[in-house]
């Protein structure tokens, strides 16, 4: 475990963290930092691709298919978050190379060279229903592969429902729409969901390190708001929050053009090779009823309370990008 009651063993416990260089891994890694712990962030070597100097971190080349480059990566480590994912495809092989394949390599270099470590997965609430998609199925088989590498592993699972904030690709257009006025979604959407600020999850993942309660443990999270969330009453904040008010025109899409719009995407997407977003496995995902989740088990362990809810969030990522919102 991490404690962090004492800066002298801040500045020498180490952390190795993946996907530092991502929407969530930006976010941890700041709060790892201020902190006061070292990183060892880990990045992919692309043309163009220099990673910020930042005091307290010291960056590593490489990725997740060379098992003696991350054997290196989390040598000496305290504790090691696997962060990166991938999140679009046009394959279930798209997705299991990085979020099962990549998952268990990690996992097993940290069991073979840093056996004392607390080695920390950020999956997704999607994990809980594989069967939905290649995405929601990898996920799940990454946290299996965690949990099964070794007997003497200490491993966390940490759940997270939609994830928004800053550097957002997923839910920010949405959000800037309903700034303009619009909100294209599922014709009929019933279905329940939660949802957290990248902040508030880089929070709790962070408390999570200080203690050794939660080994063993899947943990779900969320912002906090009461039942979760449903498209009306996202409109609504959205419209207090971005509109002082002003009404937000629903634009209702059918869920049966979803569905022909993604097959095309998916079948050109293999054609043209490029990693699509909107697939048949996302409208289902999008589609499901039940993506609630809650904080039982922060609040169990730590009595941790989210900063953020919606209204909060929103607030606060339209501050922080100093939005135009008639330009976006």
């Amino acid at each position: 475990m991490l404690r962090n009651s004492s800066s002298d063993t801040k500045s020498n416990a180490l952390i190795a963290l993946t996907g530092a260089t991502g929407f969530i891994g930006s976010s941890l890694l700041k709060q790892i930092t201020d902190a006061g712990f070292r990183v060892r962030a880990l990045y992919r070597d692309k043309q163009g691709r220099t990673p910020m100097t930042i005091s307290g971190v010291e960056w590593f080349c490489g990725d997740l298919g060379n098992e003696d480059i991350l054997g290196d990566f989390v040598e000496g480590a305290d504790a090691v978050i696997h962060c990166a994912g991938v999140v679009r495809g046009a394959s279930q092989a798209d997705f299991d190379k990085v979020n099962e394949a990549g998952a268990r390599r990690i996992a097993e270099a940290t069991a073979r060279r840093s056996p004392q470590a607390h080695f920390l997965l950020i999956s997704s609430l999607a994990a809980r229903e594989p069967e939905l998609s290649y995405y929601a199925g990898s996920k799940y088989r990454g946290e299996c592969a965690v949990k099964t590498v070794s007997d003497t592993l200490r491993w966390t699972v940490v759940r997270p429902p939609a994830v928004y904030g800053p550097g957002d690709r997923e839910l920010l257009p949405l959000f800037r729409s309903i700034a303009n006025g619009f909100a294209p979604l599922p014709a009929g959407a019933k279905g329940r969901f939660s949802m957290i600020y990248v902040d508030d999850l880089a929070s709790a993942v962070l408390l999570l390190l200080t203690e050794d309660v939660a080994f063993g443990k899947t943990i779900e999270i969320d912002d906090g708001h009461d039942g979760g969330y449903d498209w009306d009453t996202v409109l609504q904040i959205g419209g207090k929050v971005l509109r002082n008010g002003a009404p937000i025109r629903r634009l209702p899409i059918p869920v049966f053009m979803l569905k022909f719009v993604a097959r095309v995407n998916l079948i050109a997407s293999r054609i043209f090779r490029y990693a699509p977003m909107l697939t048949p496995g996302k409208v289902r995902e999008l589609t499901h009823l039940d993506w609630l989740s809650d904080n039982g088990q922060m609040i169990e362990y730590f009595d941790w309370q989210p900063i953020y809810e919606l209204d909060k969030g929103l607030a606060s990522i339209f501050d922080k990008n100093r939005v135009d919102i008639k330009e976006c």
